[in-house]
């Protein structure tokens, strides 16, 4: 029988205790016993809320090199069927944040034991998928006493086969924002509809014209996306619906078509209201910034990717994914890249089981990287 490689245990153990935005108690706990695990004198830890900062003192720094791993997972119920599914019942780690955090440790205790000349800093960002960690982190003491010159992140990236590293120079994943409309009318028995306003019938018509945004909105050489992923309205078959909710996100890759896109939602959503004689709420919740890789660094680690017999390099269209590593790196040079995890089954999926030989794999060859840049 096989012996399971270390970082595979870590992993697996991360995956059975997925937590949502700022509630990763657990995870965070786990984390810290895996860091102070190594005794090392070079490093230095301290928490902000749920996360984790993660100091590595160089030999004879001149700057300092950060790394970020995001670490909740997602309110989904698990349906891969594997022997360390989720023990936390309705959510799990659905977008791959137990590889992105077994990838880091695994460079933590590289580094811990074989320091380089510039410092490390890893970061354990709470709260990716929602509300929002990455932000308020950069905003922290700690951050602004340990503010690192340069910054770099990855995404696990189901379509690609394992010792595949995919990026690009400049935009890379798409400015984001989340979407809840409420709706309240005036329900009724459903032998008098002409005594109610029904809501259902209200957040139907105003889904249908939401799709008419981009369509009729947006430039065709730009993008937009706006998708409306669930209603919540009614109670009973032969009740009308007093109240409707829709939730949704839009995603665009300019910030002014954002902005186009927002105005356009706000106007058929008032258009809503008086036609269908309800009162209406806009809530745009959490908005994340374009993820945008600065270009001469980028292209750096992508010669270096070519340079080296490990990965294989893709240059990658950008994507309507949402990330907020963007507000990273908004205020700090770097870079995000698509790891290859190839899996049958995409991100935020029941099913989504990265193939675990991307760990040690990725551990060498971003630790090559590191060492590379630090020295």
């Amino acid at each position: 029988m096989m012996t399971m490689h270390p970082l595979v245990k870590i992993r697996r153990d991360l995956h059975r205790i997925p937590e949502l935005g700022f509630e990763e108690f657990k995870t965070q706990a786990y984390l810290l016993d895996c860091i102070r695990s190594l005794n090392s004198s070079i490093i230095e830890i301290e928490t902000w809320r749920t996360g984790i900062f993660v100091k590595i003192n160089g030999t004879n720094p001149s700057k300092t090199i950060g790394y970020r791993a995001d670490i909740d997972g997602l309110p989904i119920t698990e349906e891969t069927g594997c022997s360390f599914e989720s023990e936390h019942k309705g959510n799990m780690h659905a977008c791959g944040h137990d590889v992105h955090m077994t990838i880091a440790l695994g460079l933590i205790n590289h580094f811990a034991s074989a320091p380089i000349k510039d410092n490390l800093l890893f970061i354990f960002q709470p709260a990716e998928e929602g509300p929002g960690g990455a932000e308020p982190m950069l905003k922290s003491e700690t951050m602004a006493k340990w503010r690192p010159d340069m910054i770099m992140g990855l995404h696990v990236a189901p379509e690609y086969p394992v010792g595949t590293i995919a990026t690009k120079p400049g935009l890379l994943f798409a400015n984001t924002s989340e979407l809840f409309i409420d709706l309240k009318g005036k329900g009724g028995h459903a032998a008098y509809p002409h005594q109610t306003n029904d809501m259902i019938v209200a957040a139907c018509s105003l889904v249908t014209q939401l799709q008419s945004v981009v369509a009729r909105n947006v430039d065709p050489l730009d993008s937009a996306v706006v998708t409306i992923g669930k209603i919540t309205s009614g109670t009973v078959q032969n009740i009308i619906a007093e109240k409707a909710r829709i939730e949704g996100t839009i995603r665009t890759l300019s910030s002014e078509s954002m902005d186009k896109v927002k105005d356009r939602v706000r106007a058929l959503v008032k258009g809503t209201e008086i036609g269908y004689q309800c009162e209406s709420a806009i809530d745009f919740g959490a908005m994340y910034y374009q993820v945008f890789n600065e270009e001469s660094i980028t292209m750096e680690f992508m010669e270096y990717v070519q340079s080296t017999s490990d990965m294989k390099l893709v240059e990658c269209r950008e994507a309507m994914t949402g990330e907020d590593f963007g507000y990273m790196l908004k205020e700090i040079p770097g870079f995000m890249f698509w790891l290859g995890v190839e899996s049958d089954w995409g991100l935020h999926n029941a099913k989504l089981f990265p193939n675990e030989d991307v760990i040690e794999k990725a551990v060498k060859f971003i630790s090559g990287y590191i060492q590379y840049k630090g020295n």
